[in-house]
């Protein structure tokens, strides 16, 4: 092979030329060791020089933005000069740039069950982040939440298949926007692929023990649906499955992705999963074979396997691999550096960038985002409190004014990102900030309680592979002294707003947790203060649902914020002094007891009884709920044809009635039940949603349309299909039985 220098000349380097062309040609020019190091993704923490100039890389991750410049600087050194793809986590906001927006996490933004607003956001961020030299954002995460200890439950949409598909596909459409030659586009990327989160004992990253049709009946559906609407990157998940790693499960990635859905998008491993099928999971002897496997499978992109290199080449050295078995994968990178434009124009940071990242309107967007992420779980009437007037407030727990914790897991000083420790404080209003804000009321701060301290593992500092291992999480216990002054604040107050929740050494990857009780010093301090008499408002800043002490059942509210970003001070101070009406509703069901797990809505029929010996089985809030600051009733539930085909579609109607004196933004769920299944079935399922505002006192007659071959189930032979027979439409404001509304229709053969 003739190892020209490139010219202007050169077929590859001519932007007339059609993709499949330029691709074709610069494919034949490359090395056996460009090849392979196009499919590396590196972290250009490290020897950023070695990763461009030795490796070839096609891709670095995790840059701080002196970097990306660097990295520019040597691959105009290279003898191709093939632009690299940058890639980040920029799950919910340009997660480690620093003055970027921080929006509420992915629980977060889908309690407020609105495609479009979440649409929105992600266009906000990719604004921001292709601004700053980013092509590629890892982001969404279509995992479903089973398991609530699990702690990655954050970065989900909850517990429901159908929501998870309506708000990863508006993800997917705001960040990709109008295609890939936008220059504000980003790379989407729908992770993790597939069945991640069905985690044993809610370990991060364990044997997900399921089954080919369990796959096909709830985990499958959301990636189909974005597969085939376009998005450009799937990422694998770090799991193993029936025995075998996702990175070279065959049947999930070739039969099913590859072929049945025909995706011709580029597949990214996770983090080291190549290398961790050496060291961790043991099913292949050296890096060499482990190579071999990857590539063989049809992953495209290997992140963080810095072995791959040598791996790949010992590979082909010892007969395990031919050459030519890199030029798919390399082929699928090329392209997506060739529809980006990368070649003409290496999308570097903008040198003004003060208009557009951490911009006044994201700050806005942000702040609407975060007002209907909020969920009133209860409220005995205390809420909304008067804004105008004279109030004294008692602002108790340790996360009241704690500005990095309440942005969550990726974001910031998050841990992820070594040239960050968090992002501008003058940025973000914590619940103190925004309570303080109000006039002309009088606000006291006490944080009441610490959640915890950390050890060293004594496992060692770092794992096999040279990342850091997390530090092991020590409760911290109840402090007199500090509960005392709490107490005492609130014995003074006419209102107590109590704080509390998790802190980020118990969110994320390897930080599952066994308990999702408050711990350190929390309960003890919500005991103490409910006990004065003064009204209680309960807000749970978490990042997850967790389980609240017995004597909440006493507060006079409890409010879930989950982890609201930038604006979650100013936007709880909203919901309180009712200047904003509480619209969120729970994308994801709370546990009484973590023993109860699971406790997701959707599950299968067939148990003996509904209960346990010791507790009740029903979760502390449920799937969809979510209170309102006025009374909204459902009545006359009608199908306007109630016998059907599987090609019809199902229309309903339904009068929503706001019969109190303020008005609300109403989320009319639908569920469906199939009567009699061939196989075991879920007992509903969220098939649709509509939200209506209704003034005070006004009703309305909701249209709600639900296609007939929706209403599918998957039978024993992994087909899904639509069953013949007796159905019921159940429509109401969230998933508990006794809150629906329920109509009769049949489908016919």
């Amino acid at each position: 092979m003739t190892l020209e220098a490139p010219t202007t000349t050169l077929p590859y380097q001519d932007p007339a030329l059609p993709i499949p062309e330029r691709v074709e040609d610069l494919l034949a020019r490359m090395t056996l060791e460009e090849k392979v190091g196009q499919m590396l993704q590196l972290d250009a923490r490290d020897d950023l020089d070695d990763h461009v100039l030795g490796k070839h890389v096609g891709s670095i991750l995790h840059t701080s933005p002196e970097r990306i410049l660097r990295a520019a600087e040597l691959t105009a050194q290279t003898r191709l000069r093939i632009p690299l793809l940058v890639g980040e986590d920029c799950i919910h906001g340009h997660s480690f740039w620093p003055g970027a927006t921080i929006y509420p996490t992915q629980l977060g933004m889908a309690a407020s069950w609105d495609p479009e607003l979440v649409e929105r956001v992600a266009r906000a961020t990719a604004v921001e982040v292709s601004a700053t030299g980013i092509h590629w954002t890892f982001s969404p995460v279509l995992c479903i939440a089973r398991d609530l200890r699990w702690g990655r439950v954050n970065e989900t949409f909850g517990e429901d298949p159908h929501l998870i598909g309506e708000l990863a596909s508006a993800m997917v459409r705001g960040y990709q926007g109008d295609g890939l030659e936008d220059p504000t586009a980003v790379l989407a990327t729908a992770k993790h692929f597939a069945g991640y989160s069905e985690t044993q004992g809610g370990r991060d990253a364990s044997e997900a023990d399921i089954s080919r049709r369990k796959l096909r009946s709830w985990f499958l559906p959301p990636f189909e649906r974005v597969a085939r609407e376009g998005c450009r990157t799937f990422m694998l998940g770090y799991q193993t499955t029936d025995g075998i790693p996702i990175t070279i499960n065959d049947w999930l990635l070739s039969d099913v992705l590859r072929g049945e859905w025909g995706y011709g998008g580029t597949l990214i491993t996770d983090w080291d999963n190549v290398g961790r099928m050496v060291w961790e999971q043991h099913v292949q002897p050296d890096y060499a074979h482990a190579a071999a496997a990857a590539v063989r499978a049809g992953n495209d992109m290997v992140m963080t396997t810095p072995g791959f290199f040598e791996g790949a080449l010992d590979a082909v050295a010892q007969g395990l691999l031919d050459e030519a078995a890199f030029d798919a994968a390399v082929a699928r990178i090329l392209t997506l550096k060739f529809e980006l434009g990368l070649f003409e124009n290496p999308r570097l940071p903008q040198a003004d960038l003060s208009s557009i990242v951490g911009s006044a309107a994201h700050a806005e967007l942000n702040l609407e985002m975060t007002r209907r992420s909020i969920v009133l779980l209860e409220n005995d009437g205390v809420l909304p409190l008067a804004r105008s007037r004279e109030t004294r407030v008692a602002v108790v727990g340790p996360l009241a004014d704690d500005a990095q914790s309440q942005l969550g897991d990726w974001a910031g000083g998050s841990g992820q990102a070594g040239w960050l420790d968090g992002q501008p404080r003058e940025m973000i209003t914590t619940v103190l900030d925004g309570l303080r804000a109000v006039t002309p009321w009088t606000v006291t701060h006490a944080r009441g309680a610490d959640i915890l301290t950390l050890e060293a593992d004594p496992e060692g500092s770092r794992f096999p592979d040279g990342q850091p291992r997390p530090p092991v999480v020590v409760p911290a216990e109840p402090d007199a002294k500090l509960i005392a002054e709490a107490v005492a604040n609130a014995r003074a107050a006419d209102v107590v707003v109590a704080v509390v929740g998790d802190r980020i050494e118990l969110v994320g990857e390897g930080r599952s947790t066994a308990t999702l009780e408050l711990i350190g010093g929390q309960n003890a301090l919500l005991d103490a203060v409910i006990a004065t008499g003064t009204p209680v408002v309960v807000v749970l800043l978490a990042s997850k649902p967790l389980v609240l002490p017995a004597s909440v059942s006493r507060a006079a509210a409890v409010i879930w914020a989950a982890n609201p970003g930038m604006q979650g001070g100013r936007a709880l101070a909203d919901i309180l002094t009712g200047e904003v009406e509480p619209s969120g509703r729970l994308p994801v069901s709370f546990a009484r007891h973590v023993g109860q797990q699971p406790t997701y809505y959707n599950q299968i029929r067939g148990q003996h009884g509904s209960r346990y010996a010791d507790l009740t089985q029903s979760p502390a809030w449920a799937f969809g709920e979510g209170r309102s600051y006025t009374s909204v009733g459902y009545d006359d539930l009608a199908i306007e044809r109630t016998s059907l085909s599987a090609s019809d579609t199902i229309v309903a109607h339904v009068t929503v009635r706001n019969s109190g004196d303020r008005p609300v933004r109403e989320t009319v769920q639908v569920y469906v039940r199939d009567a009699v299944t061939s196989v075991s079935w879920a007992d509903k399922e969220l098939k649709a949603h509509v939200q209506v505002e209704l003034p005070p006192g006004a009703s309305a007659r909701v249209r709600l349309a639900v296609p007939a071959a929706a209403c599918t189930i998957v039978d024993a032979a992994g087909r899904r299909l639509v069953e013949a027979g007796e159905f019921e439409l159940l429509v109401g404001p969230s998933s508990r039985d006794d809150a629906l509304l329920r109509a009769s229709f049949r489908i016919a053969d």
